[in-house]
């Protein structure tokens, strides 16, 4: 038995144990550190994975009879590290972020505890930093922190499931006993996120009963098609019962005008004696800019330049609304600089939260105690770990300072990415011009077209498709090449008309996202020397260039 006390931390504190756990966690430090390069975007040379590879990894494991040692198990560790992508000055792929000090201190501390944050009882310290970070960000966005209330959970997905589990529960409190009733619908932008999608069909609403409201040019909800969409569902006996405006959109960044939606929202409860639909702010993404939410723009105390600070400002003009919302969130492990999972949700209502609640008797042993006062019954979760405590370590850690100047930086390079992109190569061509922010969005274009004939509808569905063909064999070559630098794709960062027929098509277009503190101006020309080395690459595989 003494041999398995050793693959625990110790019960007293005794150094011996103690310097053995450091001497394992020094050595996958120093694994992981001797594998980096800040040219490349992967710790050592990228894995080439075969077709058959998980299943030959399935083929070939099972659980050991006798437990081998853990200077193996940390050999086996860090042999996982090599091909990992890594997210240096070079790593522009999506939002996935460079995990911070701060960020790894608290999540470490979270895993020592290992508290579990359903109750206060068993895992006060994360209780209490959960606290914390809810009345931080809700002072932050412009909630009362005394009536707002929330909590930590499973990603962006998971605040815009408990966003809509809170919109049928306000409208329909006994729908949890009774079920969801037949007639509900929920709306957002056709540029939102999935998670709704996958969220409508959970609840059981069903996916026929999302409806995908217009986008404008900007790329953000067309409020007018929205309150079309809206007239129509009502006055055909249906009930809206949630809204999402996605502020920030993981493609191009679009920024929904919540201030606009709400506006839509309270004419139409009046005008049909409506309750009141809930409006969840998609905020996981570009909430972050809250943190400008107060910055004297005027005087600009942190010197940014003078393009930085319009940009800047612009997406200030639409963040600052988000208080309008009933619900939002923040994914701490996108441009709060966590690591993986660290995301909280806020409500605006607090106290909405107890219809979400299940009674004492259903949890019997837990949370019914005099000597505990923070039980989450209103989670989809029970057991639920402690992230919270991550987020509050990298809260501590920046300050808003630091936050706002990282994701001035993101500003930046995107601005420096835009101006060079268009210098050097003009067949790429940037099709979320109108969104500043942390991503750019930039599509192939053969001889004689371009993005704005196709935004405004003058090409043939045959033409899209062709285009969206190119930008395909584009995709992959610069995805062969991701170890120098790893851009993005997405196959559809939006959908145009098309000419000649009533479909809507998707749009394919490559991504920079700048999401490493590393990456500076000073590294956007080797990127996109990086593409136009790509670009020679597909014109000499004889993919059509010209129409």
């Amino acid at each position: 038995m003494h041999n398995i006390q050793q693959l625990f931390q110790s019960e007293d504190g005794n150094i011996q144990q103690r310097e053995n756990f450091l001497s394992l966690l020094e050595k996958i430090v120093s694994s992981l550190d001797e594998l980096k390069n800040p040219n490349k975007t992967t710790l050592g040379p990228m894995k080439e994975r075969s077709a058959n590879f998980y299943q030959e990894i399935m083929q070939d494991h099972q659980v050991p009879t006798t437990g081998v040692g853990l200077d193996q198990v940390v050999d086996e560790l860090t042999q996982l590290m090599q091909g990992h992508p890594y997210h240096t000055r070079n790593f522009v792929t999506n939002v996935l972020p460079m995990a911070s000090i701060p960020g790894v201190l608290g999540q470490f501390t979270n895993a020592l505890l290992n508290g579990n944050n359903l109750w206060d009882v068993y895992g006060p310290a994360a209780a209490e930093c959960e606290v914390k970070v809810v009345s931080m960000m809700s002072k932050l966005v412009g909630y009362d922190y005394t009536k707002s209330f929330g909590y930590t959970t499973w990603g962006g997905q998971g605040a815009v499931f408990s966003g809509l589990r809170l919109a049928i529960a306000k409208q329909f409190p006994h729908a949890k006993e009774d079920g969801v009733p037949n007639n509900l619908y929920c709306f957002a932008s056709e540029n939102a996120h999935y998670s709704l999608l996958k969220s409508v069909e959970a609840v059981g609403i069903g996916s026929k009963h999302l409806v995908r409201v217009k986008a404008g040019k900007d790329h953000a909800m067309d409020v007018e098609d929205l309150r079309a969409r809206m007239t129509e569902v009502i006055e055909n006996g249906g009930i809206p019962v949630y809204v999402v405006a996605t502020t920030g959109a993981t493609d191009q960044f679009g920024i929904d005008d919540v201030q606009a939606i709400k506006e839509v929202t309270t004419t139409l409860e009046k005008k049909y004696n409506l309750q009141p639909v809930h409006i969840h702010a998609d905020s996981a993404l570009g909430g972050f800019y809250a943190f400008f939410n107060d910055y004297d723009f005027k005087n600009n105390p942190l010197q940014f330049e003078e393009e930085v600070l319009q940009g800047l400002s612009q997406i200030h003009k639409r963040m600052q609304h988000l208080a309008i919302a009933d619900s939002l969130c923040f994914d701490f492990q996108k441009l709060g600089q966590t690591p993986y999972l660290t995301s909280l949700f806020l409500v605006k209502d607090g106290k909405s939260l107890q219809l979400l609640d299940i009674e004492d008797f259903d949890t019997p042993y837990v949370g019914n105690r005099g000597y505990g006062s923070y039980h989450t019954g209103y989670t989809l979760e029970c057991s639920r770990m402690g992230s919270s405590i991550a987020i509050f370590a990298a809260l501590q850690a920046f300050g808003k300072e630091g936050y706002q100047q990282l994701l001035a930086n993101y500003v930046r390079v995107n601005l420096a990415f835009r101006a060079q992109l268009a210098e050097k190569t003009p067949m790429l061509q940037v099709v979320n011009e109108t969104n500043i922010g942390p991503v750019t969005a930039f599509r192939l274009y053969p001889d004689g077209l371009n993005w704005q004939a196709e935004q405004a509808g003058h090409y043939t569905q045959d033409q899209i498709e062709h285009i969206n063909g190119i930008n395909a064999s584009f995709f992959e070559i610069i995805g062969e090449g991701r170890d120098e630098v790893f851009f993005g794709d997405t196959t559809r960062v939006c959908t145009v008309h098309t000419s000649d027929t009533t479909q809507h098509v998707p749009v394919a277009a490559a991504k920079f996202f700048s999401i490493s503190p590393y990456t500076e101006t000073a590294h956007i020309p080797d990127m996109i020397h990086f593409l136009q080395q790509k670009l020679n690459v597909l014109e000499a595989s004889h993919i059509a260039y010209r129409h």
